[in-house]
């Protein structure tokens, strides 16, 4: 084990852990951080994304040895209160149901929404495409992010 420090929704952590520990089970396990759900395990599902240095990452695919200084989001700091435009817009549009892969869309949504203010379809599609949500709300999530942009202007 080592210990690593790290910064977690700009709160610094000092963290015990083997080098190849995902992150997704240092913020669930070690900081308690639970928004940030495991999905598959493997990347393809983004349950867990998360931001790294505002950087779209698979928290079950980032060893906590590759973070370094960097700086990591999760849902639970994007914003306190849930003012952030893509967390009033996913209200808004009804795109919660069972809510499981919400936290890793919404995370994924704002790191495209960062780079790309005024996204097109094609461009939300290629940032969430990837993206599983059970619940089929992929047709809400898209109106959620167009309106989020809409807001953040």
């Amino acid at each position: 084990m080592a210990v690593f420090k790290i910064n977690v929704n700009g709160q610094a952590h000092s963290v015990e852990a083997e080098p190849d520990m995902p992150i997704l089970w240092v913020l669930r396990d070690l900081i308690g951080l639970t928004g940030t759900k495991y999905g598959c395990g493997i990347g393809e599902c983004g349950a867990c994304s998360v931001l790294v240095d505002g950087e779209d990452a698979r928290g079950c695919q980032v060893a906590i040895s590759d973070v370094g200084n960097k700086k990591i989001t999760t849902i639970e700091g994007l914003s306190k209160d849930g003012s952030h435009p893509l967390q009033k817009a996913w209200i808004e549009h009804d795109v919660p149901q069972c809510g499981y892969c919400q936290a890793g869309h919404i995370m994924s949504a704002a790191a495209l929404l960062h780079k790309t203010p005024n996204p097109t379809d094609a461009q939300i599609e290629e940032a969430l495409g990837s993206h599983i949500c059970r619940c089929g709300t992929y047709v809400r999530i898209r109106e959620a992010v167009k309106a989020a942009a809409g807001s953040a202007r």
